[in-house]
């Protein structure tokens, strides 16, 4: 099953808008927008836990990013900008090894999806460093077609960009679409 692919960043890009609610998408980070504070941090200068960031980027539909596809260009900008449909901006703060975890819990983050159309799905809870493995977060908020989107999403973490931009796959109501596999 194919899901969307939700990438954000203010672009200043014709974006389509979605006709219907997505039941899912990929994200796309602009390692451009990442930011970070000073401390606390590694002597390299790399995020310990409890470094507190912001970044965004893009979404696109689901599937886009399958088999490892990358979503921004080395200068930030979407890989497939006729696909946009939205913007990411994520904020939260480091936790685990910082940067240097490799399993588990890597940041605690609220993501905010914001559509073209101006509808907003907003959640809340972990990420993991795992590639591949599911985890459940909070959806705390929405408004147009997202205003009633659920109590949870999953999140995926299908990989990092050769300069370390998350990739992530995004499912509305996970609970109701194995449902419908079963």
């Amino acid at each position: 099953m194919k899901f969307l692919t939700i990438t954000a960043f203010a672009t200043g890009l014709a974006l389509p808008v979605a006709a219907a609610p997505l039941s899912g998408f990929d994200v796309a980070e602009d390692l451009s927008r990442f930011v970070h504070a000073a401390a606390p941090a590694f002597d390299d200068g790399s995020p310990a836990y409890g470094t507190p960031f912001i970044t965004q980027g893009y979404f696109y539909p689901a599937g886009t990013l399958d088999g490892g596809v990358e979503g921004t260009l080395p200068d930030g900008g979407p890989a497939f900008p006729e696909k946009v449909i939205g913007t990411w901006t994520c904020d939260g703060y480091f936790v685990g090894e910082g940067l240097r975890t490799l399993t588990g819990d890597i940041v605690v983050t609220r993501q905010v999806y914001q559509f073209a159309n101006g509808d907003v799905l907003i959640s809340q809870g972990t990420e993991l460093a795992d590639i591949g493995v599911p985890v459940t977060r909070a959806v705390t908020g929405g408004t147009g077609d997202y205003a009633s989107a659920g109590a949870a999403l999953e999140q995926v973490r299908l990989g990092m960009t050769d300069g370390y931009g998350v990739r992530l796959q995004v499912v509305l109501e996970p609970a109701r679409q194995r449902a419908a596999l079963d």
